[in-house]
């Protein structure tokens, strides 16, 4: 199954890593893909706990101040290709793969690139591909079993409100 969440509101890496705690509780191995960002969030520390978790990322870090560049798309390819060889060594009954619809939207990779591990588990009721970020690809939204759209209605950014350890960060 193909689950999507999208949207320019708070809550798509939360959802994805609820649904990673869930698979964790019933003792499924869950691999976890962080891609764009680079640092260690609060709640990676807490899900690099769990025996059955495997934590990767592939990121140079946000494009609010910087631009992509090339060094962006290689590094979230090999991200890619990791992926794929860890799907040949394990079996996982998730893999999340968050914050690459930004990778789509800033053209560093397209779906082609992804369709061998979309592929995998398209049809399979019994394991579940998460991708997560904002602007998803209409092609993707198409394909998806489950599309959930986070719609900001107020943010305390707006306020100036900077990320709080414990809460965005």
């Amino acid at each position: 199954m193909l689950h999507v969440y999208t949207g320019n509101g708070k809550g798509k890496t939360t959802a994805a890593i609820g649904q990673s705690i869930r698979a964790l509780g019933a003792g499924y191995n869950v691999l976890f893909a962080q891609f764009i960002k680079n640092m260690e969030y609060s709640e990676i520390s807490i899900l690099k706990t769990f025996p059955n978790l495997h934590y990767l990322q592939f990121g140079n870090g946000c494009y609010i101040t910087r631009e992509p560049g090339i060094n962006d798309s290689e590094l979230i390819k090999q991200g890619l290709q990791i992926i794929q060889s860890q799907i040949e060594k394990k079996d996982y009954k998730i893999i999340i793969m968050d914050e690459l619809n930004i990778a789509f939207h800033y053209n560093l990779i397209i779906i082609d690139d992804v369709m061998p591990i979309i592929d995998r588990f398209k049809e399979n009721l019994e394991k579940d591909l998460i991708i997560t970020g904002r602007y998803a690809p209409t092609r993707l939204l198409q394909m998806a079993d489950l599309v959930t759209e986070m719609k900001e209605i107020k943010h305390y950014y707006h306020k100036d409100v900077t990320a709080r350890l414990g809460v965005e960060r």
